[in-house]
């Protein structure tokens, strides 16, 4: 199995997120399965179809961040070495087709939020800055064309 390397930040997010579900999350669960259920028939009852298929997802949630908990390390950004860029690094990069300067911070799949500057480690940004130091330029296949990106500086969170 993979290890997934997160931030603090976000390790402790995604343990909040897993107690939320296994406490409130199955508790009204299971408070909509019993009110589907005196509703009558189960056989024609759309409410508690809804509810179980609900419970299904749930479990589904619970047990993936049971997983990625299970094999996560969390990294010390004080550790980071800002010679070259690495999970937790935040890059400023100079975007030669577009003439434009941008700083992203390079985190696991499960931290990535693109509107706070946090990008995956298995995005084809994320995976052409790894290992690099400042002054490489890369270039990076995505959706868009080729991008042409120019690595400024690197430092931590």
């Amino acid at each position: 199995m993979k290890i997934n390397y997160l931030s603090r930040e976000g390790f402790d997010k995604l343990k909040e997120e897993l107690r939320d579900l296994v406490t409130r999350g199955r508790k009204e669960i299971a408070r909509q399965i019993d009110e589907a259920r005196s509703h009558g028939d189960l056989s024609e009852n759309a409410e508690y179809d809804a509810a179980k298929e609900a419970q299904g997802k749930m479990e589904s949630r619970i047990s993936e961040l049971e997983q990625i908990m299970a094999n996560s390390r969390v990294l010390d950004d004080k550790n980071i070495d800002t010679s070259k860029v690495y999970v937790l690094s935040t890059v400023t990069i100079f975007n030669k087709k577009t003439n434009k300067e941008m700083k992203y911070t390079l985190v696991s799949k499960d931290e990535a939020d693109f509107s706070k500057g946090k990008i995956s480690v298995d995005s084809p940004i994320g995976k052409a800055l790894l290992g690099k130091e400042v002054g490489d330029v890369v270039k990076v296949k995505v959706p868009a064309g080729l991008l042409e990106l120019e690595i400024r500086n690197i430092e931590r969170q």
